[in-house]
Parts: structure tokens; C-alpha cells; sequence
């Protein structure tokens, strides 16, 4: 999907991003590691920590939805599934931690046939 569907206003929008992958704001902050005042004040939301968080959790399951069929299911990946090499952490986990590149290389070595 493109990335414009998780925009409001040239800005990645926490609303947009829950209703795509059918969850709630709330729950979209969590996931990337942020308080929930940071979805809720229009000031934190155009900050550049969390436009930058979003950014890289969109860029993540943009980049594996091919593999799984769907954003939902790209999505359940990025929270649930321990990816090898990274002591059992999940990108969401990653991502957190401010290992969005890290998670980004691994999806490109598994691509380039690396970890296969």
C-alpha cells in the first residue's frame, strides 16, 4: 500500500495508520514505543521523534506486506515474530529500541537470499 494512506496533511497520521491495520491510536503509540500524549497533541504529533517512529514502523510492513498478503498480517509480523539474530526480539521490539535500520537490513539480506 502507499505510503499516502497512512498521511493527513503530509504527515503521518496515528489515526490513519490504527484504521488500516484495525487497531486503535492508543495502541499505535505502544507499538512504536511512544506515550499516548505524543498520538493525541497535535504539537507531539508533528514532532520529528514521532513522525520518525511512525515513518519507520510504515516503512517496515510496506516493505514485508508482499511476503504476507496483507498489511494485518505484515503487521501481526512486526509485533509478534522474533526475527533470528536479534536475541528473539520482534521488529516492533527493534524499533523501539531505535533499531528501525537494523530491522531494514535484515528484511534486505533475507531478500538478497542472506538468512534464507
Amino acid at each position: 500500500m502507499g505510503l499516502a494512506q497512512y498521511a493527513d496533511g503530509g504527515l503521518f497520521a496515528p489515526r490513519k495508520i490504527a484504521e488500516a491495520f484495525r487497531t486503535t491510536s492508543d495502541e499505535i503509540a505502544r507499538t512504536v514505543g511512544l506515550g499516548i500524549d505524543a498520538i493525541q497533541r497535535k504539537d507531539r504529533v508533528r514532532s520529528d521523534k514521532t513522525q520518525k517512529r511512525l515513518r519507520e514502523m510504515v516503512e517496515i510492513v510496506n516493505k514485508v506486506e508482499p511476503r504476507f498478503g496483507s498489511n494485518l498480517m505484515a503487521y501481526a509480523w512486526y509485533r509478534s515474530e522474533p526475527l533470528p539474530g536479534f536475541s528473539g526480539q520482534t521488529a516492533m521490539q527493534l524499533v523501539r529500541d531505535g533499531r528501525a535500520d537494523d530491522v531494514l537490513d535484515y528484511i534486505d539480506a533475507v531478500d538478497a537470499g542472506v538468512y534464507a
